[in-house]
């Protein structure tokens, strides 16, 4: 039912949960990427496939993920899955895109301690007026997004204006797209970005805040 992977350093400081975006799964480029660069920073990553990504690996039939109930549902069976499984360390909730939004309306039901999202959908692409913020303007626990500027599901223009609770912090990206990669007109390094991203997501689970 379950199908996921840790990744771990020695003697990891804690854990993070990280839920994959709608179109690729938890072995796509990205999230190999950041999980790298996570556990070189002393943190372990659990990622995980929701139930329509195993149908998708299994089939090779392209299909929509489920309703976001059934997504929560996963997540939560799994975090309490992981907590029979592993030795207890402090835990976080995270996720790329879609998966970001899954850890943070699911976070205050959890023992975690904050979440983090990197390419957060604050709204459909082309569509600005259907947000997706309604739990990200209540109180809360900590959670910390990560935004490229140029992402097309939400730039700084728009969520400056959205009234997100002090909770919500968000790390913008210069010039990155919905992957926080920036194009190379730009003079950004995409691997500098991610390193950057990994290196404040560190911090974060480390304090709870960047410097």
């Amino acid at each position: 039912m379950f199908d996921y992977s840790i990744d771990s350093p020695d003697s990891p400081t804690c854990r993070l949960v990280l839920a994959h975006g709608a179109g690729a799964g938890k072995s796509s480029e990205f999230m190999e990427h950041i999980s790298a660069l996570l556990v070189a920073a002393g943190i372990e990553v659990v990622r995980f496939n929701f139930v329509y990504m195993q149908t998708i690996e299994q089939t090779g039939k392209r299909r929509p993920p489920e309703k976001a109930g059934v997504l929560l549902q996963h997540f939560a069976g799994l975090l309490d899955h992981l907590e029979h499984q592993l030795p207890a360390l402090p835990l976080w909730l995270g996720g790329k895109s879609m998966g970001g939004r899954m850890a943070t309306m699911l976070l205050d039901q959890t023992s975690a301690q904050g979440a983090v999202a990197y390419g957060y959908p604050f709204h459909p692409p082309g569509k600005p007026d259907k947000l997706r913020t309604e739990h990200l303007v209540q109180p809360g626990k900590p959670v910390h997004i990560f935004q490229g500027e140029r992402d097309p599901f939400g730039i700084p223009e728009e969520v400056n204006h959205y009234g997100l609770h002090s909770k919500v912090t968000l790390h913008w990206l210069e010039d990155g797209d919905h992957s926080l990669k920036p194009r190379k007109k730009s003079g950004y390094d995409y691997h500098q970005h991610l390193q950057r991203t990994a290196d404040d997501t560190a911090r974060v689970l480390g304090t709870g805040t960047v410097p």
